[in-house]
C-alpha cells in the first residue's frame, strides 16, 4: 500500500511565501516523478510543477520564477516553495506521484488529498 500526503497549506497575504511538502510512504520500490497540481474553484486541475527522478523540473508559465520544486529522494518527499504569491494562486494543491510499488510490483499514479492555499489580504 502506498500513500501520498501533503502538508503546508494555509492563508497568506499577497506577496508572501508558503512551502508545501508531500511525503510518499509504503511499499515503494522507486519514484519516477513527483508533481504538484492545483485546482481553483470552478476551474480544471492544472499542472503547477513537476520533478523527475533525475532532477529535471517543469513549471507552468504562470509560476515560473516564483515557485521552486525540489525533492529529497532519501525521504521520498517533494517540496514546493511558493514566493511572491498572488490571489490567483488560491487553489487546492494536490501532490501527484508516479510510483513503482514493490508489492504488488507495478507502476501506478497516486494522488494526495489536497491542501488549501489561500492568498488574500
Amino acid at each position: 500500500q502506498v500513500q501520498v500526503v501533503e502538508s503546508g497549506g494555509g492563508l497568506v497575504q499577497p506577496g508572501g511565501s508558503l512551502r508545501l511538502s508531500c511525503v510518499a510512504s509504503g511499499s515503494i520500490l522507486s519514484i519516477v516523478s513527483m508533481n504538484w497540481y492545483r485546482q481553483a474553484s470552478g476551474k480544471e486541475r492544472e499542472l503547477v510543477a513537476g520533478i523527475r527522478s533525475g532532477g529535471t523540473t517543469d513549471y507552468a508559465d504562470s509560476v515560473k520564477g516564483r515557485f521552486t520544486i525540489s525533492r529529497d529522494n532519501a525521504k521520498n518527499t517533494v517540496y514546493l516553495q511558493m514566493n511572491s504569491l498572488k490571489p490567483e494562486d488560491t487553489a487546492i494543491y494536490f501532490c501527484n506521484a508516479h510510483i513503482v510499488s514493490s508489492s504488488p510490483h507495478q507502476l501506478r499514479n497516486y494522488w494526495g488529498q489536497g491542501t488549501q492555499v489561500t492568498v488574500s489580504s
